[in-house]
C-alpha cells in the first residue's frame, strides 16, 4: 500500500510541531523518518494514526484521501503502529493481547480465544517469530514483547506499519533481529515507516530517508550517506561524531560500592548485591537495557533511594547514610536521567536553576539576601562557557530546547569542586550537536582527575566514553569489562550472559 502525507500541519498553541510536511512511502519500502527528539517525527505519525487531528493537509492511501477520527479508523484502513512503549497488558496471554480491542466471539457471546491463538501461530510461522500464544506477556523478554506488538498489528491486516523508536528498549542482538523482521515485512509487501534518531540503524535498514528538523522536512538522503552527512542534515551544521579522548590516567580508587542492594516500595530487590569501584581519572559506564536497576543504582548513590543496604564510600568516607544535601555538598555532581522532572525547575530562570543546589549559603546567598549581582555574573559566564543558547539568563528554563536544558544542568553540576561526577542518560533527547558538547565536557572532567560514572542505555555512547563498562541485568552486575569490548559481547551481557574470563576486568 502506498502512503502519502501532503502538507500536514499540526499546532499545539503557538508551537508548530509539523509545518506543511510532505512524505511519500511506496508499497514494500522501508522509509526512515530521521530526526532528533522534538523534531516532530512522532507527532506526524500520531496524526497518521488518528491520535491527533492535523489543522492542514491530507492523508492518502493508494491515492485515496482518508479521514481518520481516531486510531480505530486508521487501523481499519490498514495502518498499524508499534509504539516505543508497548501497549500490552502484562497479565494477559499473547493471544488475549492480540485480540484486545478487536475481540471476536463464538456462539453464546464467548470470546473466540482459539481463533486468536491460531492467528498468532499463523503469523509467527510466517515470519519465524517463535511466539507462544499462551505465554503471559509479562514473562516474555522485551524483544519478544515487541514481536507481540507486531503480530497484533498484522492480525488486523496492517499494510502500512509504523515503528516509533523501536530499538530504545532492545539489546544489540534484539535490534539486529528486529532489522531482519523489518526486511521480511518489506519483502512481503508491507510498507514500513521507521522513526529513529540512531544513524547506525538508519543506514543499515532504510530504503529511503527523510530528515525532519524543527517540524519541517529539510531533505532526503540515501542509505549510502555517511553518518556525518546525516548528522549535518539533522542539526544544520557539521558535527564531530567521534569522541576524542586519550588513555585514562588512573590515580587510585576514589569511589567504592560494596554489596549494595536497593528494595523498591513493593518490596522487590531492584539492585542486588552490586559491588564496583571507580578510580580518579577514569570513566566507568554502566550499561544495560532500561529497567535493569540502573536508575535505582544511580539514585541510591545520591541518597534518593530510602531502602538501601551495603556500603558506598567516597575518598574513604561512608556516604550511604548521608542526606541528599550532604552527599551533594561532599562533592558529588549529579545529572539525573529526567532533567525536566528531577534536574530543573521549568518556571525558574536559567540563573535561578544554576544556583539550585547551592541556594542555602555563599556565594549566592549572604545572610538572608540573594547576591543578585554575583548570580547574574556567574550565570552569564556559565551560559557562555556551556554554550546555552537563549534570550538571556532571565529566560525560563522550560522555554529552552532539550539540549540547552541539559547544558544548564551540566553547567550547574560541573561549576563546583567535584570528587565524583555521576551522569545518568546524559544525552537523552538532545541533538547530535549537543551530544558532541556533552561528551567533550564529560571527558574533560575525567581528565581533570575526577572519577566519572556514566549511566546510559545507548551502547554507542557507552563504547565511545567508557574506560571500563559495568553491565547490569535484572539488578545484578553481569560483568565489568574494558571499554573496547566488542558490541556483540556487550549485547550478550545485556541479555544476561556472563562474559568469558578473558574479557572481564573487575
Amino acid at each position: 500500500m502506498k502512503l502519502e502525507l501532503r502538507g500536514i500541519t499540526k499546532r499545539f498553541g503557538a508551537l508548530v510541531a509539523n509545518d506543511h510536511i510532505d512524505l511519500t512511502v511506496e508499497a514494500g519500502e522501508i522509509h526512515c523518518l530521521l530526526g532528533e527528539n522534538g523534531a516532530g517525527k512522532s507527532t506526524l505519525m500520531n496524526v497518521l494514526y488518528g491520535l491527533y487531528q492535523a489543522e492542514e493537509g491530507e492523508i492518502l492511501l493508494d491515492d485515496v484521501v482518508q479521514h481518520f477520527a481516531g486510531p480505530g479508523d486508521a487501523m481499519a484502513a490498514g495502518i498499524g503502529m508499534v509504539h516505543q512503549h508497548f501497549m500490552l497488558i502484562p497479565v494477559f496471554t499473547v493471544a488475549e493481547n492480540v485480540m484486545l480491542g478487536n475481540e471476536s466471539t463464538k456462539f453464546g457471546g464467548r470470546l473466540d480465544l482459539p481463533a486468536a491463538r491460531a492467528k498468532v501461530k499463523e503469523i509467527s510461522a510466517r515470519f519465524g517469530f517463535h511466539v507462544d500464544p499462551d505465554a503471559l506477556v509479562g514473562d516474555l523478554p522485551v524483544g519478544v514483547q515487541q514481536r507481540v506488538e507486531i503480530i497484533k498489528a498484522l492480525s488486523r491486516n496492517a499494510k502500512v506499519l509504523v515503528f516509533d523508536e523501536p530499538t530504545a528498549v532492545l539489546t544489540p542482538q534484539e535490534t539486529d533481529e528486529l532489522m531482519a523482521i523489518m526486511r521480511q515485512l518489506r519483502d512481503s509487501g508491507t510498507s514500513i515507516v521507521f522513526i529513529t534518531h540512531k544513524l547506525r540503524e538508519v543506514r543499515e535498514v532504510a530504503d529511503r530517508i527523510t530528515v525532519i528538523r524543527l517540524g519541517k522536512v529539510v531533505g532526503e538522503a540515501s542509505p549510502t550517506a555517511t553518518n556525518a552527512e546525516l548528522a549535518s542534515l539533522m542539526v544544520g551544521r557539521a558535527v564531530e561524531l567521534t569522541v576524542q579522548k586519550g588513555p585514562a590516567d588512573l590515580r587510585g580508587p576514589a569511589f567504592v560500592v560494596t554489596n549494595l542492594s536497593v528494595i523498591d516500595p513493593l518490596g522487590q530487590i531492584v539492585v542486588n548485591d552490586v559491588s564496583f569501584e571507580v578510580q580518579r581519572g577514569e570513566i566507568l559506564a554502566i550499561a544495560g537495557v532500561q529497567g535493569n536497576g540502573q536508575t535505582e543504582l544511580s539514585e541510591a548513590i545520591v541518597g534518593l533511594q530510602p531502602r538501601v543496604t551495603g556500603s558506598i564510600t567516597l575518598d574513604g568516607k561512608e556516604i550511604s547514610t548521608l542526606s541528599v544535601r550532604k552527599i551533594l555538598d561532599s562533592g558529588v555532581g549529579f545529572v539525573p536521567e529526567d532533567r525536566t522532572e528531577d534536574g530543573l525547575v521549568g518556571e525558574f530562570t536559567i540563573a535561578e536553576n544554576l544556583m539550585l543546589d547551592r541556594a542555602d549559603g555563599a556565594p549566592f546567598v549572604k545572610g538572608a539576601n540573594l547576591q543578585r549581582a554575583y548570580l547574574a555574573e556567574f550565570a552569564t559566564e556559565k551560559s557562555a562557557e556551556f554554550d546555552v543558547r537563549s534570550q538571556g539568563i532571565d529566560t525560563k528554563v522550560g522555554r529552552l530546547s532539550g539540549g540547552n536544558q541539559q547544558k544548564v544542568v551540566l553547567a550547574r553540576e560541573l561549576s563546583r569542586e567535584l570528587r565524583l561526577f555521576l551522569a545518568a542518560q546524559p544525552t537523552r533527547g538532545i541533538d547530535v550537536g549537543s551530544i558532541e558538547f556533552v561528551h567533550k565536557r564529560i571527558v574533560e572532567t575525567r581528565d581533570s582527575g575526577v572519577p566519572v560514572i556514566v549511566v546510559s542505555t545507548e551502547l554507542d555512547e557507552v563504547t565511545a566514553l567508557a574506560d571500563r563498562i559495568l553491565v547490569m541485568y535484572r539488578g545484578k552486575v553481569i560483568g565489568i569489562v574494558p571499554g573496547d569490548t566488542p558490541r556483540d559481547v556487550l549485547g550478550l551481557m545485556m541479555a544476561g550472559e556472563t562474559p568469558s574470563n578473558e574479557g572481564a576486568a573487575a
